[in-house]
């Protein structure tokens, strides 16, 4: 992805827009995701020859097939009762707003790795091994600074892949519906 326009205006369809960072699709010049005092908009524009295939959060060359969600009942549910995970998906948690958003894993059946991310969807906070809970009172995980986005994956990858914090993921969404 290429980043373009920052602290620019942008006419599209005759509406004024005033993105301060766009990112555009290098193969298609799509462009994908535009950020304004912290609101997310996708702007998709016609004749892109190519598309993606998954929803992915990546980081270098480790991609993660992810579900996105951003409406409240898909946030509180999340991976709940889920037997398995196949190794490269995850599931990405988009909140509406930038805050210190707290996980537990009650009626969680697998480990998971928890990567908190800003704006700038850079990484936070993070949490490797969170055990399953299955009894009451369950741990509660926060992290220290805001977050908009949560990536849950599976268990001990954060090493594998080299993940601190401080690094950039990079979303590759071929929908995003934010209500």
């Amino acid at each position: 992805m290429h980043k373009i326009m920052q602290g620019k205006f942008w006419d599209y369809l005759g509406i004024r827009l005033n993105l301060s960072i766009s990112y555009v699709c290098r193969p298609c010049g799509r462009i994908l995701l535009s950020q304004n005092s912290g609101l997310f908009f996708a702007i998709f524009l016609i004749g892109c020859q190519s598309s993606i295939a998954h929803n992915q959060v990546c980081f270098r060359q480790h991609c993660f097939d992810v579900e996105v969600v951003s409406q409240e009942k898909d946030l509180q549910r999340g991976l709940l009762f889920r037997q398995s995970l196949a190794q490269n998906a995850g599931m990405v948690f988009i909140f509406s707003h930038s805050g210190k958003h707290s996980f537990w894993m009650k009626d969680t059946l697998i480990p998971l790795d928890m990567i908190w991310m800003d704006y700038a969807r850079r990484v936070v906070h993070i949490e490797q091994n969170v055990p399953p809970c299955h009894r009451d009172p369950c741990p509660t995980y926060t992290p220290q600074n805001d977050a908009l986005y949560v990536l849950e994956i599976n268990a001990n990858l954060v090493p594998q892949i080299g993940l601190h914090i401080g690094d950039e993921m990079e979303f590759r969404l071929k929908e995003f519906i934010h209500e």
